[in-house]
């Protein structure tokens, strides 16, 4: 099975089921309240997960017996708070296939991103010296993206093209949502220096083809970035098997706490990057006129760090790997399945995305029509059922599907297939309640 569509097909793997399901949702309180007088069924993953009961006792128990500023102090405390922080990097690096000196802890996927470009555009003002020389961009230098992408892997892009002079480009979408791969070794060019996309499409729960993408910077000798947010949640990752340079990725989504992130980077590009916050905690040496920096990871970690955040992330992430991920990808392709049929099914519905068999997560994006989005919303809220509403920070891809606006259900490894059920006998009620002929 090819790196770029990692859902589990094999017959081998023992998919979870709604008794296993039912057990998993007793470690995840919030599943319990009610919502305008009905049961919460949360379809709304995509952009932040619920949490088990171990992520968050995880980071009352490091309060309570180990807070203490790490890398910092000879006493015990400092000793064992610093042993916890740097167990959870490694821990949650080898979840991802990385090694430990190559995950830098950020406070979200959009800092990662922000720290690779503000990175290269201080290489491109000359910091860093000459091993940083290889990230300088400037006129000429083209950066490729994708219409499918987030707005955190759009805008950081757009800023560095317009602080250096470089050319932002982008691989189009056709009507249905997929990649223009028809297009991207055109648009791939030997001007490239980076070529910048999402693993799986936040929106679309589509799967995107990266040993394929990964093939073509290759071959022009350009770097590449991957979002990560929405398939190391939900799907094995490997970095090393996926060949990227870089991936970044968000705790809250994959049942850790807020305030952590974290951004992969091949060892020797990260330890020839210029830093992008700059303080105490990532330096080695300090004169009046100059400082020098640490290797990554520190070099990337100003200050006082997000330990308890991480402490979390790393619990979540061992609970993710107690069920298996090649189990929770099973299960969330079982409840997309059945998500999609059945909205395919429902007159006046119109799903987003790739045609049928594509290779997809656990989400389905949706239109009603004559009913906007935000109506569905909350006709669905009123039933107790949690969805996404807007364009999900992906206004260009909203624009290029011929929409404003979208509804979207995302599930993850707490949903039952009566979640499903549910969802899709309160959105075949939405057209005759707003008097909508179908």
């Amino acid at each position: 099975m090819s790196s770029a569509s990692p859902q589990p097909q094999d017959a081998h793997i023992e998919r979870l089921d709604d008794l296993e399901i039912s057990r998993l949702r007793a470690d995840f309180p919030i599943l319990e309240r009610s919502i305008n007088g009905s049961a919460l069924i949360y379809l709304d993953s995509g952009a932040t997960s619920q949490k088990p009961s171990c992520v968050y006792e995880a980071e009352q128990h490091y309060y309570e017996s180990f807070n203490a500023a790490v890398h910092r102090g000879a006493h015990s405390l400092a000793v064992e708070a610093t042993d916890i922080f740097e167990q959870a990097r490694s821990t949650v690096s080898n979840f991802i296939g990385a090694n430990e000196n190559e995950l830098v802890w950020t406070s979200n996927a959009t800092e990662a991103l922000n720290l690779i470009t503000y990175s290269f555009a201080n290489a491109s003002a000359g910091l860093g010296g000459e091993a940083a020389k290889r990230f300088a961009l400037g006129e000429g230098d083209e950066i490729v993206v994708t219409e499918l992408e987030h707005h955190a892997n759009l805008i950081p892009w757009q800023e560095l093209a317009a602080r250096t002079g470089a050319t932002l480009k982008y691989i189009p979408v056709d009507e249905h949502g997929a990649l223009r791969m028809d297009l991207a070794e055109q648009i791939i060019s030997a001007r490239t220096r980076v070529l910048a996309f999402t693993h799986v499409s936040n929106v679309l729960g589509s799967i995107t083809d990266v040993s394929a993408l990964v093939a073509l910077a290759r071959n022009v000798g350009a770097l590449t970035v991957l979002d990560g947010c929405q398939s190391v949640p939900h799907l094995p990752v490997d970095v090393k098997k996926l060949d990227v340079d870089f991936m970044a990725f968000s705790g809250h989504k994959m049942l850790g706490p807020t305030g952590i992130g974290g951004l992969y980077g091949r060892s020797e590009l990260l330890d020839a990057m210029p830093p992008f916050l700059t303080g105490g905690s990532m330096i080695t040496s300090v004169t009046m006129e100059k400082a020098e920096f640490l290797p990554a990871p520190m070099r990337f970690e100003a200050g006082t760090q997000r330990i308890s955040q991480a402490h979390g992330l790393a619990t979540a992430v061992s609970y993710l790997e107690e069920v298996g991920m090649d189990r929770v990808a099973a299960w969330e392709e079982h409840l997309g399945e059945r998500m999609l049929t059945g909205l395919r099914q429902i007159p006046g519905i119109r799903v987003l995305g790739p045609e049928a068999g594509a290779a997809r997560i656990g989400t389905a994006p949706f239109t009603v029509d004559g009913v906007h989005p935000h109506d569905v919303g909350q006709f669905l809220d009123a039933r107790g059922i949690a969805v996404r509403v807007g364009h999900h920070c992906a206004q260009p891809l909203h624009r290029a599907l011929g929409v404003n606006a979208s509804t979207r259900a995302s599930t993850y490894l707490y949903n039952t297939t009566s979640d499903i059920d549910a969802l899709l006998n309160a959105v075949a009620d939405v057209c005759g309640y707003f008097g909508v002929s179908k």
